[in-house]
């Protein structure tokens, strides 16, 4: 029982130790007939110890599961691993040991679940791996194969920077019967999207060692640029990546620091229509930085500008000139248009006008708060304390609504008790010498009236 891979690196065939693990067995020769290894990446490589692949989309893709057994393939999710056995005599003792990458069971820490990805050992005497990758082949031939992987430059996830994949994948012998619903397709399918876009350098891709330093040089500008222009588009200093400089502005430098706005205007208006001319200045001492944007309405008048004026000596200075490659007044233009959208449609976070309301009602609690002497100084949202009191008032009903004024005037409001009438002063007042049926405060004649 033995399976041949197909790889970018060679041909690599493996013996199945069916006798000792059927299950793993089962699964990996099913998933090969049918082509769910094709186009799998090799990844993990770390050299004179391991690699590992059998996940058709690799760890660098978002979209991956990290791959499925030949059961959750045919039945679903909820298959997608199953129990790995290990067998006690089958130990990572040599080279080209072939075993099915585990994961702890959530359900049971001694149990390990295995699905579709799968490990070939670059080294001998790997005990490590003992107990944590269950064993079920070994490879018989194509160690110049396992050779060129293990000699592989990799990046420092162990992905190989040229990528190595496997290819194609042919049964040799098939013991098991096919489990239901299996349908083994009449030839190899062709990559999908989403494997395609994994690809960091194609095996066919040619890599020149003899090629121009200068072409060399300016692809990795390229490159490093795309980069930038990337950064600057997620933390929204561009509107797009791919955003280009206008073709009507001209960009002048080595200007003379005393050349002004109109002058450099007047120079260059006999090519065309000016929009704007601006000479770019010190903000804080109004210096010039002696370099200037200059827009003409029409790209031909630019262009013409562009020809004609390079080196030419202005204010005994000779200028140079080039198209622009600012895109600042275009950024500054969208995030203005961005930002305004962004108000008009009360966005923010948790709403700008909902920020405004409380902001204003913080406002006049405090203000309140401090003419009331409020104990507790805590500032509600008015929408909360109206829930409140109504939750307040459902649970005590009028009694409680009663009770529910301040504790400090419910002890001023307190009338004298028994006891103090039997002294002879059951006159009906309070204590603080108020009139309880008038409401009036008797040794102040001011008439506050409590009664509500």
């Amino acid at each position: 029982m033995s399976v041949l891979l197909e790889t970018s690196a060679g041909d690599i065939v493996i013996d199945l130790l069916v006798d000792y693990s059927p299950k793993l067995c089962e699964n990996f020769l099913k998933l090969c007939k049918t082509k769910y290894y094709n186009f799998s990446p090799v990844h993990s490589v770390q050299k004179n110890f391991s690699f590992q692949t059998g996940d058709p989309l690799g760890p660098d893709s978002k979209e991956s599961d990290g791959g499925s057994s030949i059961w959750g393939v045919l039945n679903g999710p909820s298959k997608r691993t199953f129990t790995a056995d290990f067998h006690p005599k089958l130990k990572h003792m040599e080279r080209g040991t072939v075993s099915m990458a585990t994961a702890v069971s959530p359900r049971d820490p001694d149990e390990r679940l295995a699905g579709s990805q799968f490990i070939i050992t670059l080294g001998d005497n790997l005990d490590y791996l003992d107990g944590k990758a269950a064993i079920f082949g070994k490879v018989v031939e194509g160690f110049d194969a396992l050779e060129k992987i293990n000699d592989a430059f990799c990046d420092e996830k162990g992905r190989p920077l040229v990528d190595i994949r496997i290819k194609h994948t042919v049964i040799l012998d098939d013991p098991y019967d096919d489990p239901p619903g299996l349908v083994e397709p009449p030839e190899s399918p062709l990559p999908s999207k989403a494997q395609l876009a994994t690809v960091r350098i194609g095996e066919d891709d040619k890599l020149d060692d003899e090629a121009d330093a200068e072409a060399v040089e300016k692809q990795r500008r390229e490159r490093e640029a795309r980069a930038q222009a990337l950064t600057l588009e997620m933390v929204g200093d561009l509107p797009f990546a791919e955003v280009k400089p206008p073709e009507n502005v001209l960009f002048v430098c080595k200007l003379n620091p005393v050349t002004t706005d109109e002058d450099l205007e007047l120079i260059f208006s006999r090519f065309g229509k000016i929009l704007s001319c601006e000479v770019i200045r010190d903000k804080r001492t109004g210096d010039s930085l002696q370099y200037a944007f200059i827009e003409y309405e029409e790209q031909a008048s630019c262009e013409q500008a562009y020809f004609k004026m390079q080196g030419v000596l202005i204010d005994d200075h000779r200028i140079h000139v080039d198209f622009s490659q600012s895109v600042s007044k275009l950024s500054d233009t969208w995030r203005t248009a961005t930002n305004s959208k962004r108000r008009n449609g009360g966005g923010g976070f948790g709403g700008v006008s909902g920020l405004e309301k409380k902001r204003q009602y913080k406002s006049e609690m405090e203000g309140r708060g401090r003419e009331k002497r409020d104990r507790y100084g805590m500032v509600y949202d008015e929408e909360e304390l109206r829930r409140r009191h109504e939750r307040e008032g459902k649970m005590g009903g009028g009694r409680d609504r009663e009770r529910s004024r301040s504790p400090y005037r419910e002890k001023e409001r307190k009338p004298y008790d028994s006891r103090d009438e039997r002294r002879g002063r059951g006159d009906g007042r309070y204590r603080d010498g108020r009139d309880k049926d008038r409401g009036v405060d008797m040794r102040s004649g001011r008439g506050d009236y409590y009664r509500r």
